[in-house]
């Protein structure tokens, strides 16, 4: 699609808010992002920008739509159980979103099938000026605002993380950057929690 084209189509601004999913569960206040859309844009493409959005590189994970005001449900063909699947009544590869859905309507998309991030979905009403909200005019959806705190896909709090080794300490020298305080407090975050582990200042004097 040339630049020419993306402005001769109607944009959209879609709110996608992650209610939860795999070891985090269900999320609130949930996380959620904006993202601009335009009539053209598949809902694999769509996937790839809400993928994009909340920081998945995992893309050899299955996904799929849901539409429940129409009962209709979607998923990339090359995924599809057999060419007789009866719920596939969309393809996400070559499908446009405003085939699928409505402004004003809610659907659901579901990252990863076996740790089943899902998303509440929804096309805001009216369309956009997507050169003034975004100050461009990209080739495909593009997130452009958001909220809250992203969990891991897969649980990871840091590199090497597996569930079971304890929490590696901080570096105390060199601090990041010169003339820094340095930190006082190290935490153990999970989605909507924090749990103190230790002063630093206590530790280290």
């Amino acid at each position: 699609m040339t630049e020419t084209d993306s402005t001769s189509v109607m944009w959209w601004s879609i709110r996608v808010e992650l209610a939860g999913g795999g070891t985090a569960g269900k999320l609130w206040p949930r996380p959620g992002r904006l993202l601009a859309m335009n009539s053209a844009h598949t809902l694999h493409e769509l996937a790839e920008a809400i993928d994009d959005a909340f920081a998945r590189w995992d893309r050899s994970q299955r996904h799929e739509f849901e539409f429940p005001a129409t009962g209709m449900w979607a998923i990339e063909r090359r995924y599809r159980d057999s060419a007789e699947d009866p719920r596939a009544e969309f393809d996400a590869d070559t499908t446009r979103v405003s085939d699928a859905v409505q402004p004003g309507q809610e659907f659901h998309y579901t990252y990863d099938l076996g740790n089943h991030w899902s998303h509440i979905c929804q096309i805001e009403p009216r369309p956009i000026d997507v050169a003034a909200v975004l100050d461009c005019v990209p080739q495909r959806p593009l997130p452009y605002r958001g909220w809250g705190t992203i969990p891991d896909p897969n649980g990871r709090l840091w590199d090497g993380d597996n569930g079971r080794n304890p929490v590696p300490p901080p570096p105390h020298q060199p601090w990041p950057w010169s003339n820094a305080p340095a930190p006082t407090l190290t935490t153990l975050h999970s989605p909507g929690q924090y749990t103190l582990l230790q002063n630093l200042d206590t530790q280290h004097r």
